[in-house]
């Protein structure tokens, strides 16, 4: 199997399923709770801009840069928002997990400890990766405490670095987890899956 392959991963909380246009119906709807195209950190779609925006993601899966999944929450059976794997290196490999939102509802949740474990259990264990970035707008420190909350280290800055969907520029912070950092990564997921997982 190609590292990029569509697959899906779950476990007793997620269903993550590869992304398909069927999904921006529900997509659509997932990032109306909260209106979350307003907010200028994310790259959740706007009303009327679903399609496209899944059509994109699915452009770079064609072009070997990505694999985006649709996230599906098991006890209520809705696609609740989406994540990728993207910047993919074959030769380490190496690869970054990250384009993710969830509804309002969702956040803060257990949801994002269920995707990110299994995420990163395939990223290390199948795929064989040496490390896992994650990348966030400096401005976003929700983002950034959910990503030291995985364990990941912060790697730097890298300024002026992208274009917001405003157009304004953003400075980028790096995060990584490296292979040998994982068996620990994933013990705290179970414990954090088990304090916040509904009974």
């Amino acid at each position: 199997m190609q590292p990029l392959e569509p697959i899906h991963l779950q476990d007793e909380h997620v269903l993550l399923e590869p992304l398909r246009l069927e999904h921006a119906p529900e997509l659509e709807a997932a990032a109306a709770d909260g209106e979350l195209w307003q907010l200028w950190f994310t790259s959740a779609p706007a009303p009327g801009h679903a399609r496209g925006y899944v059509e994109q993601a699915l452009h770079g899966h064609a072009a070997g840069l990505m694999l985006p999944f649709a996230v599906r929450e098991k006890t209520s059976g809705a696609i609740v928002g989406t994540t990728r794997y993207y910047d993919y290196v074959a030769e380490l490999p190496r690869l970054a997990i990250g384009y993710t939102w969830y509804a309002k509802r969702w956040q803060k949740s257990h949801l994002n400890s269920a995707c990110k474990r299994l995420l990163l259990r395939h990223a290390f264990e199948m795929i064989g990766c040496v490390a896992v970035e994650f990348h966030t707008d400096h401005r976003n420190l929700d983002s950034q405490r959910a990503i030291e909350r995985l364990g990941a280290q912060r790697d730097g800055v890298l300024r002026a670095h992208k274009r917001r969907p405003d157009g304004s520029l953003r400075n980028t912070v790096c995060y990584s987890i490296v292979a040998s950092e994982w068996p620990d990564v994933q013990r705290w997921l179970t414990l954090r899956l088990q304090r916040l997982a509904p009974a």
